[in-house]
């Protein structure tokens, strides 16, 4: 069917940087937007950012504005969060998120991937 990996997380001290990879693989026909999302101990899962395909229309949640920069890497179906300025509060587990049409369907499906730890110490 289709697969999300991501790579990347890890700890880093509070004002620091980390960058994010998803790669999606799979009966893969057209993926009309990809995105990040996080979700901290005790908090439900919030968007963190989404692009386009094509990579011309990002949004971001406002507390990562000026901070957080998604893009699309070289190799195709692969996305990546590019996390500076690191805070405490940015912990959480980050979940990759692509919107796929397979070979076999005939709508857009939701896919995730397995999620990748951010720990920010102070």
């Amino acid at each position: 069917q289709v697969q999300l990996v991501e790579s990347g997380g890890g700890l880093v001290q509070a004002g620091g940087s980390l960058r994010l990879s998803c790669a999606a693989s799979g009966s893969i026909f057209s993926i009309s937007a990809m995105g990040w999302y996080r979700q901290a101990p005790g908090k439900q899962r919030e968007l963190v950012a989404v692009i386009t395909s094509g990579g011309g229309r990002t949004n971001y949640t406002d507390s990562v504005k000026g901070r957080f920069i998604i893009s699309r890497d070289g190799a195709k179906n692969t996305v990546s969060l590019q996390m500076n300025s690191l805070k405490p509060e940015d912990t959480g587990v980050y979940y990759c998120n692509a919107k796929v049409l397979t070979y076999s369907g005939s709508y857009y499906n939701a896919y995730w991937g397995q999620g990748t730890q951010v720990t920010v110490s102070s």
